[in-house]
């Protein structure tokens, strides 16, 4: 990956981060990056390291402490969440965790959409189907609309801006 990728990436998980924070979740950094990353010492560990390497970014505890598994994804376009790329991340998380996958785009409304397991719900090859829905109307977080607003302008400021000069 470039570094150009990799901080918009992080920037997606920041901007998801604070966004449940701020709606009254509790939200626990979980993934590679986060804790295993420096374990990672294991030679030809197989199934083990794929699974490690799986780890969802977030563990989020919703105001009744219930938790869900998360993870984050950055995409420029809502259509490129359909390469072949993130179909097998997509498989490999849903595989191993299950996690509510939040895709955060900066080219279409809703910014920040949700995409539930099983992800691929409308099997039709050879493109598999995306189901999504608005974060803002995930109802474990309770998403506090005008928070929600303060972070999609957050999206327009900071990640749309790198459109100029991109293919999208």
């Amino acid at each position: 990956m470039n570094p150009e990728s990799i901080l918009k990436g992080r920037m997606a998980e920041s901007l998801v981060e604070e966004l449940l924070k701020r709606s009254g979740n509790t939200v626990t950094r979980f993934g590679y990056e986060s804790i295993v990353q420096n374990l990672m010492q294991l030679e030809n560990a197989g199934e083990v390291e794929e699974r490690l390497r799986a780890i969802p970014d977030f563990i989020v505890l919703d105001k009744k402490g219930k938790p869900e598994f998360v993870e984050v994804k950055f995409r420029f376009d809502p259509d490129a969440m359909l390469h072949d790329e993130t179909i097998e991340v997509l498989e490999r998380v849903e595989k191993y965790w299950n996690p509510l996958m939040v895709f955060v785009n900066c080219m279409e409304k809703p910014y920040f959409r949700v995409c539930r397991p099983p992800y691929f719900k409308n099997f039709s090859l050879p493109k598999k189907g995306l189901v999504f829905e608005p974060l803002a109307e995930a109802k474990e977080w309770h998403v506090d609309p005008a928070v929600y607003a303060e972070y999609e302008a957050l999206v327009e400021k900071y990640l749309t801006p790198t459109l100029k000069g991109q293919s999208a």
